[in-house]
């Protein structure tokens, strides 16, 4: 898969029959990657709701360190949660 943001390309563990279309997306959120296979959706960030998701297995690591950011990016939102600088915190 690649990285849309950074354009790095990841050898990642897959294991689905399914994907997120694109134009479901609620408005804001953003496709982060995508498939090299068939081009489609494998993760989407939306900033303001504080939501990343990927369609692969990161944990897998059949890289095996090609997913180790995806973690590095999800612990960045979750300091920035728990700070209270996290985008729309007063909305909830």
């Amino acid at each position: 898969m690649r990285d849309l943001r950074t354009g790095r390309v990841a050898v990642t563990a897959q294991n689905h029959g399914y994907a997120v279309a694109a134009e479901t997306l609620p408005p804001g959120a953003q496709i982060t990657h995508v498939s090299l296979n068939d081009g489609t959706c494998e993760g989407f960030f939306d900033e303001s709701r504080q939501l990343l998701a990927v369609q692969y297995h990161p944990e897998s690591s059949p890289g095996p360190h090609d997913a180790l950011n995806l973690f590095g990016e999800f612990r960045r939102l979750v300091d920035r949660e728990r700070s209270g600088s996290a985008a729309g915190k007063g909305a909830r």
